[in-house]
This record gives structure tokens, C-alpha cells and sequence, in this order.
């Protein structure tokens, strides 16, 4: 890669605003528009477990269910993020992931197990975000990024408060 003088890298955050816009416009590799498809959704399905193209609104990802566990993660641009931090009230278990620099860290492992240490969720974030709705109760949190395995215990009460950080 040419390196041009007093450059200066883009942070990754920059280009995910910068290609979620691009999809916005329905830019695809020189397409001049997308038509929308029969339930009226541009650039994405409602099926798509992102944020471009779900049926949320507002920058909120796809809501996704495991079992009778649901979860959304993401927080890659910002309005996501402004999304998920509006939602954490609304939502027992609050997950963020982030490098002790204070960026955000996405792509995270993520295994939720109950008190009996059976497996109530087993995904991957997809952001520094993650919401969990689970019923009331002790949990252990199980992380991995990178190489680095990290543990949280959790107790969710009935009033849904719980919250974690993780850091790397």
C-alpha cells in the first residue's frame, strides 16, 4: 500500500460511517440506485440481522433470539451506539466491550451460563455493545477476544439491572 506524506491513517469507526452511508445511498459499485424490494426495505431485507435493513429504525440492530434468550449487539457507528445506550434501560443484562485505550472492541465471543453452568447464550458481538434479556438470576459471563479469555459473574435482578465491562 502507498503510504502518502503527513497521511494519516482513518480510524475504523471513520470508515464503518463512511460505508454505512455509501449503503445508505444505495451506492454499489457504481449502481446508480437499488429498488426496494416488495416489503418496501432498500438496501438490506428485513431478515438481516444488521442494522442496515432491519425493522428497528432508529440505528437499533436486528433483534436475534436464542432459545427463549434475546440479544442484540452491534455500536459500530455512532448511531448504533446512540441506539443501544438509549435501549440498556430497557433490557436485564448490559454487555460493553472495549481495549484498555478506551477504543471498542468488536467481534467478541460471547457464553452466558446460568448457576447450574448451563448454557443460556452462545454467540459472537458484533460490536462493543451487547443487550441480553434473561430472566432474573446469577450468571457467569465468559468472553473471549483476540486470544483472551475473560469471566464476569452477573446477577440479574427483577428490576433488570445488571451490567458488565469488559477490557482488554
Amino acid at each position: 500500500m502507498k503510504k502518502f506524506h503527513n497521511s494519516r491513517p482513518i480510524p475504523s469507526a471513520a470508515w464503518a460511517a463512511i460505508f454505512a452511508a455509501a449503503l445508505a445511498l444505495g451506492y454499489t459499485g457504481g449502481a446508480a440506485a437499488q429498488q426496494a424490494n416488495a416489503s418496501g426495505v432498500v438496501g438490506g431485507s428485513t431478515t438481516d440481522d444488521t442494522s442496515a435493513g432491519n425493522t428497528n429504525g432508529g440505528g437499533m440492530p436486528q433483534v436475534q433470539q436464542q432459545g427463549d434468550v434475546s440479544f442484540v449487539s452491534g455500536g459500530v457507528g455512532l448511531d448504533e451506539s446512540k441506539a443501544l445506550l438509549g435501549a440498556q434501560h430497557d433490557w436485564p443484562l448490559s454487555l460493553r466491550f472495549t481495549q484498555r485505550s478506551g477504543e471498542y472492541v468488536a467481534d467478541v465471543r460471547v457464553q452466558i451460563t446460568d448457576s447450574h453452568g448451563a448454557s443460556v447464550l452462545d454467540t459472537t458481538s458484533r460490536g462493543p455493545y451487547m443487550l441480553v434479556k434473561v430472566r432474573p438470576g446469577r450468571y457467569n459471563v465468559h468472553v473471549s477476544h483476540a486470544g483472551v479469555d475473560k469471566t464476569s459473574a452477573v446477577t440479574v435482578g427483577s428490576n433488570g439491572s445488571a451490567r458488565a465491562s469488559f477490557i482488554w
